[in-house]
């Protein structure tokens, strides 16, 4: 499994956002997407899933050899793509069983280092919390607990590829240990995996590699997550740490 993103221009009708974009992902690599809010993480995760807007200027968004800039969401979904949103955005009116079963599903797993297809009963065991809650309408649920499930539904597609936005996200910090381990056990685990991300301890924990983009809509720094970790002129110039 590859991702390559290349020279990748992407705005919106008023305003371009990312101006050549380069981005690759191998199999079983982690990568942190990084930036301050506003510099285009989330165009850049919306153009790969075929979401709309933005728009796709120019470039090429090629995963597995397959061109997906003028693919539909679903058919990049189906292609092996699954996405974590910015919010989580679980169906409120369907219990916590019923939005892991409502995704269309991939047959085979994301390779033979993820072990079997997932289940409602391995999500479960992934995410003990969820089976408590199993007959608890989504909307009844806690953020956390939001969150846990919107991984979970994502994982229910058997993903080659992981994409996650924001997760950490307006969670308490109890809860974003159990997603920070989780997360860590899946990449460990050999899934593909890209989290946009501003929380800068989870992304670099997470993930291999980053990159960061800045104000440019340019791709500012890339490098391991160690390299990062030990840089604070680079912390304070693209991230403000």
């Amino acid at each position: 499994m590859t991702l390559e993103v290349t020279d990748l221009h992407v705005g919106y009708a008023t305003a371009k956002v990312l101006h050549g974009v380069d981005l690759t992902i191998g199999d079983g690599e982690s990568v942190g997407l990084m930036g301050r809010n506003g510099m285009g993480k989330t165009t850049l995760v919306r153009a790969i899933c075929g979401l709309r807007p933005p728009t796709v200027g120019a470039g090429s968004i090629v995963f597995d050899g397959v061109d997906l800039v003028h693919r539909t969401s679903f058919q990049i979904s189906h292609a092996g793509i699954a996405l974590v949103p910015q919010g989580r955005r679980v169906f409120g009116s369907l219990t916590t069983t019923e939005n892991l079963t409502v995704v269309p599903r991939r047959k085979s797993p994301a390779s033979p280092a993820a072990g079997e297809p997932w289940t409602v009963e391995r999500v479960f065991d992934f995410f003990p919390r969820l089976a408590e809650r199993s007959k608890s309408m989504a909307r009844l649920l806690s953020g956390g607990e939001q969150q846990m499930l919107a991984i979970g539904r994502a994982l229910m597609t058997n993903p080659k590829l992981l994409i996650m936005d924001e997760p950490s996200e307006g969670l308490a910090p109890s809860v974003l240990d159990v997603i920070q381990d989780r997360l860590a056990e899946l990449s460990a685990s050999g899934l593909s995996i890209l989290i946009a991300e501003q929380n800068v301890d989870l992304a670099l924990d997470v993930a291999s590699r980053v990159v960061v983009i800045d104000d440019t809509g340019t791709i500012a720094w890339s490098g391991s997550s160690e390299a990062l970790r030990a840089d604070p002129v680079a912390l304070e110039r693209h991230l403000s740490i």
